[in-house]
């Protein structure tokens, strides 16, 4: 294996990585983001009011998003047994 062919596959596992996590991290800061204009508004500052919210989110995105996430992280590996002659015999 080459360094740039190793390089490439570390790439595409980052770059998979990040896509995934932003599919869950990105609702969780749009709803972090309203209880907090929620909480500012009326002055209430409750520990749990910030928590369960983005914790409801977060499930609902993995209930909806977790075959698509799935997919995209079986196709990776998919494509990493597919090439493992090609990265073997240092192509």
């Amino acid at each position: 294996m080459t360094p740039e062919s190793i390089l490439d596959v570390l790439q595409g596992a980052v770059y998979l990585i990040i896509t995934l996590l932003l599919i869950i991290l990105i609702p969780a800061l749009v709803v972090g983001l309203m209880v907090s204009m929620f909480q500012a508004a009326t002055q209430l500052n409750e520990q749990t009011l910030t928590f369960i919210p983005k914790l409801l989110v977060t499930f609902g995105v993995l209930m909806y998003a977790g075959p698509y996430m799935l997919g995209r992280l079986m196709e990776y590996m998919n494509q990493m047994f597919i090439n493992i002659p090609i990265y073997l015999s240092g192509g």
